[in-house]
Formats: C-alpha cells, sequence, structure tokens
C-alpha cells in the first residue's frame, strides 16, 4: 500500500500546492465510509516523513492526505516572509479540504503541523473531528525552539547522498541516539532533492524559519493556549511525546494534560523532537485512537 496519487492544489493567494492521496483499502470498500486523515509535518520537513506512516492507515480503511505545507518539498514558496505563518498554513488546509469536498477529518500535527492544526481550531473547528499531536502544545521549551532556530533555515548543499546523510544525522542524533546508518539514509532522501546543478539540497524556502529565528514564534501565547482548549474541548484527542524531547518536556505535557484531562496519551521511550509515528509504541496508540474514530 505504497502507492499514492500526486494532487495539486491553490492556495487563497494563487500558489500551487501539493499532496500525496493515499485511497485506502478499496478491497472492503470502508475508505469511503471512515473519516480520511490529514497528516501535516513539522517545520523544515514535508510530506514523505509519512512515506512510512500515511500507507500503514491507509491498510485500516482511511484516506490519507499528506501534505507539503508552503515553501516545503513541491509546494510554491510563499511571496511573502510574512506567510509563513500557521494561520496562513490552516487557510492552505481549509484550501485542500474545499478542493477535495472533505467536510470533516482527522488530523495529525507533527510539531509545526500540530500548531497548524490548532490553528484550524480556531479558522474552521468543524472541520476536525479528531486530532494527534504529535510532540507538541501551546507552550514549548524555549530549549528546543532555541535548537531548531541553530539549523532551520541555514541551507545545505551536499556533493553526495552520504553527505546528506551526515548532515541530518549531526542536527537530529541527539533525538534519535538509536538510530541505524540505514535509518539516516532514509531520511536524507525525505529532506534532500537534487537541482538543477546537480547538487543536493534541502526540500525547503529559507525564508521560513524566519518567525523563529526572529523571536515571533514565542515559547508560548494565549493564542496558543486558547486554540489548545478549543480543539480538545470538544472531540478526541491524543498526544504523543518522545519522553526526551527538548521541545515538549515533561512539564508542558503535564500543563497540556491538566488542561485537556480527557486527552488520550502516549510517551515514545528513547526518542527526543519528533516521533516519526512509526515506533511500536506510537503505532499502537494511533491504532486504537483512530479505532475510535469513525
Amino acid at each position: 500500500m505504497s502507492d499514492f496519487k500526486e494532487i495539486y492544489f491553490q492556495s487563497k493567494d494563487g500558489l500551487r500546492l501539493y499532496a500525496r492521496d493515499y485511497a485506502g483499502n478499496s478491497n472492503t470498500g470502508s475508505a469511503k465510509s471512515k473519516l480520511p486523515v490529514i497528516c501535516i509535518h513539522g517545520l523544515t520537513r514535508n510530506s514523505s516523513d509519512f512515506d512510512e506512516l500515511a500507507p500503514w492507515i491507509a491498510l485500516q480503511g482511511r484516506r490519507v492526505l499528506a501534505v507539503d505545507v508552503r515553501g516545503r518539498g513541491r509546494s510554491q514558496h510563499a511571496s511573502k516572509v510574512s506567510h509563513y505563518h500557521p494561520m496562513v498554513y490552516a487557510s492552505d488546509i481549509i484550501s485542500l479540504t474545499q478542493t477535495l469536498r472533505i467536510s470533516r477529518a482527522v488530523f495529525i500535527g507533527t510539531s509545526m503541523g500540530g500548531l497548524i492544526t490548532m490553528s484550524l481550531a480556531l479558522r474552521k473547528s468543524n472541520l476536525i473531528a479528531a486530532a494527534i499531536l504529535n510532540d507538541v502544545g501551546p507552550v514549548l521549551s524555549q530549549k528546543g525552539l532555541n535548537r531548531i532556530a541553530s539549523y532551520a533555515g541555514e541551507g545545505s548543499h551536499c556533493r553526495t547522498w552520504e553527505q546528506a546523510r551526515d548532515y541530518i544525522r549531526d542536527i537530529n542524533q541527539s533525538a534519535f541516539p538509536n538510530n541505524s546508518e540505514q535509518e539516516w539514509d532514509k531520511w536524507a532522501r525525505r529532506a534532500f532533492a537534487q537541482n538543477a546543478l546537480g547538487e543536493l539540497e534541502l526540500q525547503y524556502d529559507p525564508l521560513i524559519a524566519t518567525p523563529l529565528k526572529t523571536g515571533k514564534l514565542k515559547a508560548s501565547s494565549w493564542i496558543a493556549k486558547w486554540a489548545f482548549r478549543r480543539l480538545t474541548k470538544h472531540r478526541p484527542c491524543l498526544l504523543v511525546r518522545g519522553n526526551i524531547s527538548d521541545l515538549l518536556e515533561q512539564e508542558q505535557a503535564s500543563y497540556m494534560l491538566s488542561v485537556a484531562p480527557h486527552m488520550h496519551y502516549v510517551e515514545i521511550p528513547e526518542i527526543g523532537h519528533a516521533p516519526m509515528l512509526t515506533e511500536p509504541e506510537a503505532k499502537s496508540a494511533i491504532q486504537k485512537f483512530l479505532s475510535q474514530v469513525d
């Protein structure tokens, strides 16, 4: 179930945006009756981060869409830096659902993707039937933000896949201490692509990191807390946390659980920011969560 259809759709400001469409298990016909799942990646990542999770969910009889947020992957770059903002990203997701005539969906948001999901709760709350937040919330650790800001948007050009693998390993080793060389190579091929000059370059616009580097993205805000409360108030939610995460530490996770005591929660051992959601503990929690969502 690794095949997907490529979809292009238009944002409200005219950008050509991209998504992968995993149709679901057509043998049972259940994909038409179950709510679709929309997967949204992290700050410097793209839809290929879900190339294992998405087909696994699709085999459970759900249509799965994995997007390239504007400025990443095959989606066009924004014309204004100010458009690299969760509320604008949320508007793009609404455009996707309108194009595909999706009225309700389950959302899986990794890191920035979770912030976009929370923003959707303010923009179009009835679109969200249920949500999975992957290592992110309305309060974040400044330690993790500083680490991400240290490399995001700096740009990297590599001559070989070995160099690309080493770069990806260097910036993620502390969060994934047990990754194999094979896994780092897989990550490199998700993050890099060959340009017209034959060089390997990261698949994102360096300007996406501007809000983080300039301090406009705060560790917490009243808007983020409001969005989280609205997201979790009337719908099932699952929080996934890497137990050595430096972005969502235990303090922030405890706050979220105090605000939303009915939220499901799972910790992934020996993983930092952010779990790939293919870990056994994550897959078990996601499968159980989705089985309770029509």
